[in-house]
């Protein structure tokens, strides 16, 4: 009889353990082969159990000033790759002018501003790419393709999370570092009558595009950001010519300059500006101007005293930010144009303002300023927290231009946003 129960007694215990085990797999098997149907808030969980980044191991720059900022903190969605990462296998696409949208994205991330948990945040960072669709036909950004990916990206956030939602976008931040920024094309009439996108309307841009008027491009809350330059290529210049060092150039530009500026559209390039800069002083030996491109051309930057700004078909270009963070003096001809971060940058002190009427009359503008206060002007110029300013890092830097963006977006912190983002968790 003993014996009739052990045996029973086994029986049972293995059935007991044999479900249990079962149990165990059917549990893991449907955990890992789960529809996503929620993308979003799949992330948002695993990413705040697993990428808490240890405040023991680093105090950084920005956690100790974070005082200066409002402790501002800001939400990063994580978005498919699609919208961002795919974009990345193109070398070209964090090396260029319209950068500033991947490197900004990269900076954030590393920053002790971001926040994992969104209930928590003063802003919602949107990481589109858009500027890296390179045309198989110049090499230029193709951006045609830019409203239908932003509306989609809008689509998922708010489709998928509530904050969008909840303030209809207005604590929402987008790069638009394009000629004409969110209104997404290079030239200005077709850009003006393609507007900003309506979804968007609501938002914060940070861009590149900035005029002093009225402009429907601009007509949003935004932050004027300098285009990318590269920080390694500009310290690798000036390890061979110092800031300070011999300058034999006196007046220096290599860009477009066209003959005849009409184009096949009709619309005049540059508004005739750069044409007349080559048209007047095409053979001025004191005037240093190609017209095609050399991919040394940051050594001659460093060697010149003036280096011209013109505008393109937009009224900013790198060579802004090349020749102030090279130590060359900004000679800048478009009319009406905004700076970017001009209450960080002192334009008026390290630069020269020509309007694109009196570009006949350049020689005779850069002379007297030679003969007067030249040397005042390189001195503030030459400051390194100016270089400093202007340019990005993959890590946020004291001083530099993400950090500047922060405090932008920091003063925008009143109270009552804040007090209107509780009222609407």
């Amino acid at each position: 009889m003993k014996l009739l129960r052990s045996r029973y007694g086994f029986r049972y215990l293995k059935l007991i353990i044999w479900i249990v085990i079962s149990l165990f797999f059917f549990v893991r098997f449907v955990s890992l082969h789960q529809p996503s149907t929620n993308l979003l808030r799949t992330k948002l969980i695993s990413h705040s159990q697993s990428n808490v980044i240890s405040e023991s191991n680093r105090v950084s720059f920005l956690r100790q000033n974070h005082g200066l900022l409002n402790d501002l903190k800001i939400y990063i969605y994580e978005l498919p790759s699609k919208y961002n990462a795919d974009w990345l296998s193109n070398p070209r696409c964090s090396d260029h002018l319209f950068a500033s949208e991947v490197v900004l994205h990269k900076a954030l991330m590393n920053s002790d501003v971001r926040t994992l948990d969104p209930s928590e945040a003063d802003f919602f960072f949107v990481p589109v790419y858009l500027s890296c669709n390179f045309s198989t036909v110049n090499g230029f950004p193709a951006i045609g393709h830019a409203r239908a990916l932003l509306s989609s990206a809008v689509d998922l956030i708010s489709s998928e999370l509530p904050f969008w939602n909840r303030s209809n976008g207005s604590d929402h931040i987008f790069v638009a570092s394009h000629d004409h920024g969110a209104c997404f094309h290079a030239m200005e009439d077709r850009a003006v009558a393609n507007g900003i996108p309506e979804f968007m309307k609501n938002s914060i841009l940070l861009q590149t595009f900035g005029v002093k008027h009225r402009h429907p491009c601009q007509d949003v809350d935004h932050v004027v950001i300098p285009p990318y330059v590269s920080p390694e290529k500009v310290e690798s210049t000036l390890s061979h010519s110092p800031v300070n060092g011999r300058r034999d150039i006196f007046v220096f530009f290599r860009g477009k300059m066209e003959v005849h500026p009409k184009n096949v559209s009709g619309l005049f390039y540059s508004r005739r500006v750069r044409t007349e800069i080559w048209q007047k002083f095409g053979k001025d030996r004191r005037f240093y101007l190609k017209r095609h491109r050399f991919a040394g051309y940051q050594s001659e930057i460093v060697r010149s005293v003036f280096c011209l700004c013109p505008l393109g078909w937009a009224p900013w270009s790198p060579r802004l930010v090349e020749a102030a963070a090279l130590g060359c003096v900004p000679v800048i001809i478009a009319d009406g144009i905004r700076l970017p971060l001009d209450s960080a940058v002192p334009w008026p002190e390290i630069s020269i303002t020509v309007a694109e009427k009196d570009v006949g009359k350049l020689a005779g503008i850069l002379d007297h300023v030679a003969s007067t206060n030249l040397s005042s002007i390189q001195k503030r110029l030459w400051d390194p927290t100016v270089r400093q300013a202007l340019l990005f890092h993959d890590d946020v830097e004291d001083g530099d231009a993400t950090w500047h963006i922060l405090v932008a977006l920091s003063e925008r912190l009143t109270r009552s946003h804040r007090r209107g983002r509780v009222l609407n968790q």
